[in-house]
């Protein structure tokens, strides 16, 4: 692959790399052998989700080929799981890569969120919701996870 012309966010440490290693708390909703899904604090829709592989990986462009399947069926997972659990009427799906895009953090990953009431989902301000709510999230979405082989539900 050729050099990319990305700007990149900067970070002393991986924020995303500290939440998987328990060193810093965070709802992590499920993990598999390459990715992981958790709970954001950033709520900008109905059940908001991250989606990441779990090895680094700056941006889109880095991903490994069977690393990029497996992302794609947590995607769609939990998109799953976001429309039996809070029936919205759509489910919004994106990805930043270089901060041009607004990309904050150094590490893939995709947002999946379901609409809030008024549609769409909010991309301005939002403040961050605390630990205590996101595990509720984590709880009510947590039995309608689709099971696959290699996936573990944490909360």
């Amino acid at each position: 692959m050729r050099a990319s012309a990305l700007h990149l966010p900067q970070a002393d440490a991986c924020a995303f790399c500290s939440y998987l290693a328990g060193t810093r708390p965070y709802t992590i909703l499920w993990t598999e052998p390459r990715v992981a899904s958790l709970v954001t604090q950033e709520q900008r829709g109905i059940g908001h989700l991250l989606v990441l592989p779990k090895r680094h990986v700056v941006t889109l462009l880095d991903l490994a080929d069977a690393e990029a399947e497996d992302l794609m069926l947590a995607v769609r997972d939990a998109a799953a799981a976001i429309d039996r659990t809070y029936e919205r009427p759509g489910i919004a799906v994106w990805q930043n890569n270089g901060t041009a895009a607004h990309q904050a953090i150094p590490h893939l990953h995709f947002h999946v969120a379901g609409t809030l009431p008024g549609g769409g989902t909010n991309f301005g301000d939002v403040d961050e919701i605390p630990l205590e709510k996101t595990l509720a999230i984590g709880r009510e979405l947590a039995p309608h996870i689709p099971q696959r082989r290699g996936r573990r539900a944490t909360t």
